[in-house]
């Protein structure tokens, strides 16, 4: 598959009634999202079954529905996370039993109206006790069914690639990552990089932190149906070093004629290793704001620039500029 550098990240159109939710949002508005960024030429969606407990899936294929096969985006969603419907609001399990995660697939190709997803991804390892080597085989099985094209695993660490990678190959790595939060460039993207692993980061705008439409007072605001009220990078201390990293990427903005969101985004894509980035939005014109970064290239200047208001502003944890000469760790390349 040959993906746009961004893609539309369907997490926040899920709605707010549910654990890790967003808030209350506009259906009409996020189809009107999803089908503007396809017009504007984004080529995937991402999402996941857990995002609105099936709500975000079953939106997916209605902004989809009028578009023939020609025109339809890749499909990325997710499974391995499941929930009571007698408590929406209770935290989703992590669940890696064969059993469960091939109901999940049935029930994520039905909410998608499609007969395979291009890109099927294990949300977080498993907290049932099933084993890694289980849960991914399951995957490879689903892969050889003809059932998905592309299996990946999200919000694992480096230990779990390396034994991924011996069972059957990772075709694609979501990790978070921005210029808030920056680990995932110690290992997981030297790494996915020597291995021919792709990487869709997710979260490139720390959550709209990096926006550039972001304040403190917006962030009191957060109602309680908002995961983002109770996330620490969203209050003090850390709120005030984050909305200072936001503030310092604007004259780099300025001088590319962007929007700091794109900039925020950009950011992302010129780490070597990173493939595409996934971006939220719940209305077009939200896709507008940050649909530049697709074509956005951060030179060196740039980026040492960002790295400079990176280390004043104390934001976030992890190596704020890439190696110039690319060189991988030797203990990355086996």
């Amino acid at each position: 598959m040959r993906i746009t550098r961004v893609g539309f990240g369907a997490w926040a159109i899920g709605g707010g009634d549910w654990a890790v939710g967003w808030g209350a949002q506009d259906d009409a508005a996020s189809i009107r999202a999803i089908r503007h960024a396809v017009e504007r030429g984004i080529n995937w969606i991402d999402t996941a079954a857990v995002y609105g407990l099936g709500h975000s899936e079953a939106l997916v294929r209605e902004a989809l529905a009028p578009l023939g096969s020609e025109e339809r985006p890749y499909i990325f969603t997710k499974g391995g996370l499941t929930w009571s419907a007698k408590d929406r609001m209770a935290n989703p399990r992590r669940t890696g039993a064969p059993d469960s995660l091939r109901r999940e697939l049935e029930q994520s190709l039905r909410r998608l109206g499609v007969e395979c997803i291009d890109l099927y991804q294990m949300h977080w390892p498993a907290g049932d006790g099933t084993p890694l080597e289980l849960y991914w085989q399951t995957l490879l099985d689903f892969k050889r069914e003809g059932k998905v094209r592309a299996i990946g695993l999200s919000n694992h660490g480096l230990a779990a690639l390396q034994d991924a990678e011996a069972i059957g190959h990772v075709d694609t790595l979501q990790p978070p990552f921005s210029a808030i939060r920056r680990d995932a460039a110690n290992d997981l993207l030297p790494w996915c990089e020597a291995h021919d692993t792709g990487v869709i980061v997710y979260s490139p705008m720390q959550s709209g932190l990096l926006s550039g439409r972001f304040d403190a007072a917006r962030a009191a605001q957060l109602g309680a149906d908002d995961w983002r009220s109770r996330n620490a990078e969203f209050a003090a201390p850390q709120l005030n070093r984050n909305l200072a990293l936001a503030e310092a990427l604007k004259p780099v903005a300025e001088r590319h004629g962007a929007t700091v969101a794109a900039v925020a985004v950009a950011w992302t894509l010129a780490w070597p290793g990173v493939t595409g980035a996934i971006v939220g939005a719940r209305s077009a014109a939200q896709v507008d704001g940050w649909l530049g970064a697709a074509t956005l290239e951060l030179d060196r200047d740039d980026m040492e620039e960002i790295a400079d208001a990176i280390a004043l502003s104390g934001a976030g944890t992890g190596p704020a500029l890439p190696q110039e000469d690319g060189e991988l760790p030797k203990n990355l390349l086996g």
